[in-house]
Order: C-alpha cells, then structure tokens, then sequence
C-alpha cells in the first residue's frame, strides 16, 4: 500500500515522541508499504518564531515571515529521517520545494496550484521513506511559502491526492473527532465517521482537529482519510462523503473558536458602495471576514444616514485589520473602529439540521438558561453560529452540548 501519514505538533513535540513516530513509521514500511510522512513543527516552535519576529517588529515583512517559519517544518523532518536512521530504516527529508509543492506567490496563507511528485516516486521506488514539509511550498518565482495555520494537513491531503495513496492518516494528540473538545467538555464522546461537509463546518468554525481548506481539497478529490492518535492504538474516525444514515442525527458536534475579534465601524454613511469599498480594501488585504452585521448607527433611526457595520475575523489578524481600516475612515466617511478580541464564536453542526426544525430555538433556549448572552448570530443549512462573550465561552460550550448530545 502507499500510505500518506501526517503528524502534528505535538505528536513531534519533542525527540522522545520523534522517535515514537519514527517506531510507528517502521512498522509500516518493514511490513512493504511505501509510505510518505509529512510533519509540522515541533509544537510551541512557530508562535515561538513569530514572537521572535514581532519583538523586532509588530508587522514584518509577510515574504521575511515565510522564510523564517518554514525553518519550523525543516528541523522537524530532519529530525525524524535521523530517527529511522538510528532505526537503520532507509529515509530522506524533503522541504515542500523539493518535494515539487507548487503554490501562488501569496505570503503566510498560500495555495497549492500544483504538485509534480515524480521526486516523491523516485525515492518511494528506490525503497526510502520519503519525509516531507508540512505547511510549506514554492511559488513558481522560486519564493519560499506557507500555507496558513494547519497548512500541514493540506499538505497530507494533497499529496495523497497527487499521489493517488490508498490511505491517508491525519495523526494528532487525540484519538479522533469527538462532540466537542474533551478537555473543554468531559462528556464528549469520539465518532466513527463524519462527513466531508459537517467537518468542514467544524474545521472552519475553530475545531483545532483539521484545517478547513484541507477538509475542502479532500472533498474535491476524494480523498477518505482517518483521524487518529499518535499517542496510542485506538481505531480514528473517518471522514469521508455523506451518508443516508448521517441525516439521522440532528447536530453532529459543538465547537467554540476563541481565536476570534469583532471589529465595528461606527456610523457607517448610509449609501449605495460604501460597504462594498470596505470589503473590497479588506479582501484585498488578504483579511478573511466571518460574520457580518449591518445595524442603526449610535443615535440614529432608519433611514438617517447612518448605520454600524459589524464583522468578526481571526484574532492575529485584528492589527492589521484596523491598520487598514484606519486608512479608509477619511475616504468612506465612517467615524470610528471599535476592536474587541475578548469574543468567541460557538456553533453547533450536523446534516441532519437539512431535515429538522427548531433546532435554534433550542439552542439559543440552552444559552438563556446558561446565562449567556447572544452578540451576532450566523447559520447555514448544517450549522448554526452565536458569537458570545469570551469568558462564558466554555461554560455555554458545555451547556449547548448536554442540550443536544447529553445522555
């Protein structure tokens, strides 16, 4: 079989669990499988280089950013060809150029547009593991990229794609996707399986199991891959397309992304192009905008001419955000920004919603009897989202998810 196996981390925290990988690894190739391992950092070390950065500088150079953060990935995949070495295990390390990633010029969230893996061939053939990058490539004008928070699995799941592997293994610090995080919620349980579109939901909405595009790209490939510990035995959950009996569960898992801010534009001009500019200047700062609401400005009634503007983005990117917004308050008009990070976004996801009613009344009920207040709401066909206040977070958590998975 060829195998793509992707370690997080923590699964590579530190030399003693390097060497537990490289023992996992060995036992798949002594028993004749090809296998490529695509690894991240050693957990803690890229908010360690990019706090490095900022006390230098609060904005650096996106380009200087990449080139510093992929050295992450590269210590890491030397390690662990070093750790089959000592295990007299054939391996060699490639970064994500060598290994023939292919991305856009985009700094710090890059997107793969191709992969020639003829390299990662040649070695598989010759009888080596092939260790690669995570959350790295090359863009055609030879710059060094990363691929964004997570941007490791996307490797995983792209390369067994452009490899046409027969089984992909997402391996992290916990035994598969649960209800909830567990250490957030004791009563969570572990699920069999879940569909591309309820993880997609959940990877987006700040479960920290899989990165959102990864869950995309598998999806538009094909690709059933299992998420499973590094750390034990235990059979994983896999993800794969959506079934019948998927439908028959209303709400598949609870999710809280304390990773967000809110960011208000107060007294908006009510006219024709102002938010359309607004978003234009965002978008074309590569800053991802969540939940968006359009209300009555402070003082004002409808139609006075007025109105504030409310949107949610991810936390590390609210300086930047306001940066921007700073610049365009003279040309649109608006009077003020008001940031906030002490928010987080709960939401509740399942397919079976498609085919189920009062679902929200239910959960926004669980809320009122938690104490916990709504700001912005937001929902699709399979999920729902609140944003809440920050310190109530876990506790709201908690009681959505005894509301609809609670024994």
């Amino acid at each position: 079989m060829l195998i793509v196996q992707k370690y997080g981390g923590t699964s590579v925290g530190n030399t003693d669990r390097i060497k537990n990988v490289a023992g996992r690894v060995a036992k798949y190739h002594a028993q004749g499988d090809k296998i490529v391992v695509v690894v991240s950092a050693m957990s803690g070390v890229t908010d360690n280089l990019i706090k490095l950065a900022r006390e230098i500088m609060p904005l650096p150079s996106e380009r200087e950013l990449d080139v510093l953060l992929a050295t992450g990935e590269q210590t890491t995949i030397a390690l662990t060809a070093i750790s089959l070495h000592a295990r007299e295990v054939p391996a060699v390390s490639l970064t994500g150029a060598q290994a023939g990633i292919v991305t856009d010029g985009v700094h710090t969230k890059a997107k793969i547009q191709n992969i020639t893996p003829k390299k990662i061939h040649d070695l598989l053939n010759q009888g080596h593991v092939v260790i690669v990058a995570g959350f790295q490539g090359q863009s055609i004008e030879g710059q060094i990229t990363t691929l964004g928070r997570g941007g490791s699995d996307l490797t995983a799941i792209a390369l067994a794609a452009a490899l046409r592997a027969d089984l992909c293994q997402i391996y992290t610090d916990v035994d598969g996707v649960y209800t909830a995080d567990p250490r957030v919620v004791p009563a969570a349980r572990k699920l069999e399986e879940i569909s591309y579109d309820e993880m997609l939901e959940l990877a987006s909405l700040g479960a920290k199991i899989m990165q959102s595009r990864s869950v995309e790209f598998a999806k538009k490939f094909g690709v059933v891959f299992e998420v499973r510990s590094s750390l034990n035995e235990n059979p994983g959950t896999l993800v794969k397309e959506e079934t019948k009996s998927m439908e028959g569960i209303v709400v598949r898992g609870v999710s809280l992304d304390k990773n967000q801010a809110k960011i208000t534009l107060v007294a908006v001009p009510d006219k024709p192009g102002a938010a359309a500019r607004i978003f234009e200047t965002i978008g074309d700062a590569n800053l991802n905008v969540d939940m968006i609401v359009q209300n009555v400005g402070h003082g004002g009634t409808p139609g006075s001419g007025a109105t504030d503007l409310s949107f949610t983005l991810d936390k590390p990117e609210l300086l930047k955000a306001q940066k921007v917004l700073d610049g365009l308050k003279a040309e649109v008009g608006f009077a003020g920004v008001i940031a906030t990070d002490g928010i987080a976004k709960l939401s509740i996801v399942g397919v079976g919603m498609k085919s189920h009613s009062g679902v929200a009344g239910k959960m926004f009920a669980a809320l009122a009897r938690a104490g916990v207040n709504i700001d912005m709401i937001s929902t699709s066909e399979i999920k729902i989202s609140v944003v809440v206040d920050l310190a109530k977070g876990e506790q709201a958590m908690k009681a959505v998810h005894d509301a609809f998975l609670g024994n």
